[in-house]
């Protein structure tokens, strides 16, 4: 049997103000310019395992306004067959990217916010064991899609971000694999003991998180440091390709999917971390999202 992935997620678009630093309360700062991307974790991390040769459906919702979304991701070959229509907005993301590539966002909800239970039950009930979904925390019933994808015996896959508090309150005994960077990471480590002390590096808090969740595999990114690796005993280490960074956006998101994309395909954990941070790297190295991502020729090799 054919496995399948299954994005459930947001799809946003992304207002993006190129700065010369990110503003501070208070302040105003004068963009450079203004660039209309595709965006949204969901959609992101859909286009990344697409661009990566994954084949993978995405689940969502959409107003008129985000219908070029939809046309961008058929072009890279997502199904986008399970991306609802809604009356109102899609999801809106104001991005600042300063001079050294670093950004800051602001999020509305829009159709991410408007995703019922009753469309979770009926897109899950199109897959099965051995099937896998991905799903972020920028989307109403996360909670549900992972309750619902358990009962179908599939695998879930979890990027908790935002990590904010709704994050507690999800069935996340349910996960087989956290996407997380250092501080989803220690946010997650730390509860429910918020006001315990956090690891002082990437490797103690893998260690943290594995003991916190020992049934999940953990995969935790930390930027220019590289991505590590740790399931149960097994530990395993990634690092990043050195190229000029232009824009960080879409990075962890291009990582992940690359990251699945290799899993998917049975290549062993420090490989797919390798394949992973390269085609990261890469993404930085350009302006945008989706855009930026690499395609599967240039990371395969």
């Amino acid at each position: 049997m054919v496995k399948r992935i299954l994005v459930y997620g947001s799809l946003n678009i992304d207002l993006v103000f190129p700065v010369d630093h990110i503003a501070a309360p208070g302040e105003t700062v004068a963009g450079t310019a203004l660039f209309k991307n595709a965006g949204g974790k969901g959609a992101n991390q859909a286009a990344a395992l697409a661009r990566a040769g994954a084949a993978v459906s995405l689940a969502g919702k959409i107003g008129a306004d985000g219908r070029f979304i939809v046309r961008l991701l058929e072009s890279f070959g997502v199904n986008t067959e399970r991306v609802a229509e809604w009356e109102g907005a899609t999801g809106q993301a104001l991005i600042q990217v300063d001079r050294r590539g670093e950004n800051a966002i602001v999020l509305y909800p829009g159709g991410n916010g408007a995703v019922t239970v009753n469309e979770i039950y009926r897109v899950i009930a199109d897959f099965g064991a051995g099937d896998t979904v991905l799903l972020q925390n920028e989307i109403a019933g996360a909670g549900e899609i992972m309750r619902a994808a358990g009962e179908r015996g599939m695998r879930v896959c979890f990027n908790p971000s935002p990590c904010d508090e709704t994050i507690r309150n999800l069935p996340l005994d349910l996960v087989d694999m956290f996407f997380v960077n250092e501080i989803e990471g220690a946010s997650l480590a730390s509860s429910p003991l918020p006001s315990s002390p956090l690891p002082s590096s990437p490797e103690r808090l893998l260690e943290a998180l594995v003991r916190r969740f020992p049934r999940a595999e953990i995969v935790l990114t930390a930027g220019k440091a590289g991505a590590w690796y740790g399931y149960r005993e097994n530990r395993a280490r990634g690092e990043i390709v050195a190229l000029p960074v232009v824009d960080t956006t879409g990075a962890g998101d291009t990582f992940t999917g690359y990251f699945l994309a290799a899993r998917e395909r049975n290549f062993p954990v420090e490989r797919s971390l390798a394949l992973a941070c390269k085609a990261a790297s890469i993404a930085v190295s350009r302006q945008g999202a989706m855009e930026a991502m690499p395609s599967a020729g240039e990371v395969f090799d």
